[in-house]
Order: C-alpha cells, then structure tokens, then sequence
C-alpha cells in the first residue's frame, strides 16, 4: 500500500465530503469536525457515488437511495454486516494523503 495525494486542506473544511479518483479507484473522503476519513467512493447498493452524496456527523449518505454509511467504519447505519472499505488518511503539510492498494 501507498498513500497518494488527493487534495489540500483548504478544499476539504470541517463538515465537508468529496470526492476524488486514484487511478481507477472512486474515493470518498470526510471531514468530521477536523478529523479526516476516507472510504470506498461506489455504494455497494447500486453503485451511487459516495462522494456526491452528503455527510450528516460520521455518516455519508449516498445520493441515488439514501443509504447511509459510517466514514470511521464503513459501516451501513442499519446493517453493519454490510460495509464499506476504510482507507488510511494522513497529512503531509496541507495536503490530505490516502493509503490505497
């Protein structure tokens, strides 16, 4: 695994979601209350981007059905069973860095 750079500080404040691509890979990452997290970017319900959708606290909500998932977790509000994949996130300066296979 290696982190890679995928925006600055200054484009992700508190309380903020994006979204950003690695390679192929559809990334969603969270700012709660200044501290970051990222996660799979496709719902695993119809494949809605995560990072489109909004963020309530820890939960993102996915655009297309409202399914809502924890960004500290990845996992679903009423099923945990069902999940997300969780990826480190660091700072390097104001850049927000995120470890992906």
């Amino acid at each position: 695994m290696s982190f890679h750079p995928v925006c600055t500080l200054g484009q992700l404040p508190p309380g903020a979601l994006t979204e950003v691509t690695v390679g192929e890979k559809l990334i969603a990452i969270c700012n709660v209350e200044g501290s970051l997290h990222a996660i799979d970017g496709l719902c695993p319900h119809r494949g809605g981007s995560l990072g489109q959708g909004a963020l309530h606290g820890k939960m993102v909500v996915c655009p297309w059905h409202a399914w809502e998932f924890d960004c500290t977790s990845g996992s679903h509000d009423y099923n945990p069973s069902i999940k997300v994949a969780t990826y480190a996130v660091k700072m390097d300066g104001e850049d927000i860095l995120v470890d992906l296979p």
